[in-house]
């Protein structure tokens, strides 16, 4: 439950901060810096929800396969695959790793 409260408590503060945004700036443009670390934010926020699903609460539920299996998305698509053929590979990974560990 607590982390249905923390993701809508994101999701409230991320949709006030949208909304302050035009309301304050109108129709000046920002600075270059302030659009970089608002472009990156929600990748950031995207990450740190991916490590705490994958290590889970107190990295208790640390999964080698798993972590090996998404390690091949960003070299697959580093690689130009689409990205169908990455999430299938790493997919494939992680289910080899399983059956074979």
């Amino acid at each position: 439950m607590t982390l249905w409260l923390t993701i809508a408590a994101v999701a409230a503060l991320s949709f006030t901060c949208k909304a302050l945004g035009p309301a304050l700036f109108g129709g000046r443009t920002l600075p270059p810096r302030a659009q970089w670390v608002i472009a990156l934010s929600a990748p950031a926020l995207l990450a740190g929800f991916i490590v705490v699903a994958v290590l889970g609460p107190g990295w208790t539920a640390l999964d080698l396969t798993m972590i090996a299996g998404l390690a091949v998305v960003p070299l697959l698509l580093w690689r130009r695959a689409p990205l169908p053929v990455a999430l299938v590979a790493a997919v494939a990974v992680t289910a080899a790793l399983r059956i074979w560990v």
